[in-house]
């Protein structure tokens, strides 16, 4: 590991060279390029930096210690090198886990698909806090969220709403998100007290270029028709919604957000593009079998991740039996004491996979 290291310290030095290098300067896209290597390769060697130093000064407390001391000197000593050892092993978990093959998905922005399930009109509100909850999150890491498609009902929540995460590491973090999420409270529309249970789907699909996905425009449908629901006169009177067809795999998507149809049609573009991508995603995991159920956070949309009990206060996510009581934070959209625990399993199961 340390050769590697070594090697990864010097490849960042070199990139470090280039970037101040008056004629890698003007030849912009190349000089981006190398700036984008360089920060991501700053964790690594900081860290490995760090290691050589608690090293060095490990083996110096260590020579110190052969020494004939005072004992009040020695003890002293003998907690820093306790201190050193520690602090060796935490950075050498860290560099462990740096070096672990990264997702090439991870840095890209995220399409979310919530849809209510079970329990009817409790689970469409249900489905519009969840919304809520993400869209905070997004605002509370400066990320931008945008709204490609959805179907409210009268009482303000969602049958179905899709919408877009652009920034750095969305789907990064909001991967582990996908699946059946619970929900356990006395309902609103509930006049007899009792507690009723719900279920929402949570689908994060990494955003898919065009280069990407190839889509030939012959495999297309693409109808368009006049948008329903909210809107006003502009929206349900003119030809803006959208509705494309892939013929190859029957998949079909819908927008009317916009007035413009145009917009509109490129809203479903790109909401296709990140389907076909997740697809084929899913059928690289299956070939993996074995490696896809020792992951967290595959995406297996069947899967129950979390339960949310209101009278209790309570979010459990049932993959690390993880239980907060801290409800109504979660719902505030601090997500990271979630998120967390779930990256650091799946950081130590990948470990243990790697030997």
């Amino acid at each position: 590991m340390m050769e590697k290291l070594a090697s990864i310290e010097e490849h960042y030095e070199e990139l470090g060279r280039l970037l101040a290098d008056p004629a890698v300067i003007q030849r912009q896209d190349e000089w981006r390029r190398h700036a984008k290597a360089h920060a991501e390769l700053e964790p690594v060697v900081t860290a490995f930096r760090e290691y050589r130093k608690v090293e060095e000064e490990l083996a110096e407390n260590r020579e110190l210690l052969k020494e004939k001391l005072e004992p009040d000197f020695r003890e002293l000593v003998a907690g820093e090198v306790d201190a050193l050892e520690k602090r060796q092993a935490e950075l050498e978990q860290k560099l462990r886990i740096l070096l672990l093959p990264k997702d090439p998905l991870d840095e890209k922005n995220v399409i979310m698909e919530i849809r209510a399930g079970a329990g009817g009109e409790e689970a469409a509100l249900f489905a519009g806090e969840l919304f809520r909850m993400y869209q905070r999150y997004a605002e509370s890491r400066s990320w931008r969220s945008e709204v490609l498609d959805a179907h409210p009902t009268e009482l303000g929540g969602f049958k179905e709403v899709i919408f877009a995460v652009s920034g750095e590491g969305a789907y990064s973090r909001l991967k582990y998100e996908s699946g059946v999420h619970r929900v356990q409270r006395i309902p609103v529309t509930e006049s007899g007290g009792r507690i009723h249970t719900s279920t929402v789907t949570v689908a994060v699909l990494p955003e898919a270029e065009e280069v990407d996905v190839a889509i030939n425009p012959e495999d297309l449908r693409i109808d368009t028709y006049c948008s329903s629901g909210h809107g006003g006169q502009s929206v349900n009177t003119t030809y803006s919604a959208v509705r494309i067809t892939h013929l190859p795999t029957g998949m079909v998507v819908t927008c009317q957000d916009e007035k413009s149809q145009l917009k509109n049609k490129d809203k479903a573009m790109r909401v296709l593009r990140a389907r076909l991508l997740d697809k084929a995603q899913q059928e690289q995991r299956a070939e993996l079998e074995e490696a896809r159920r020792s992951q967290v956070g595959t995406g297996d949309r069947s899967e129950r991740i979390r339960t949310y009990n209101f009278p209790q206060n309570r979010v459990t996510d049932h993959r690390i039996n993880l239980t907060l009581h801290q409800l109504s934070a979660v719902l505030e959209g601090e997500l990271d004491p979630v998120i967390e625990p779930l990256i650091t399993t799946d950081q130590a199961e990948k470990l243990k996979r790697v030997g």
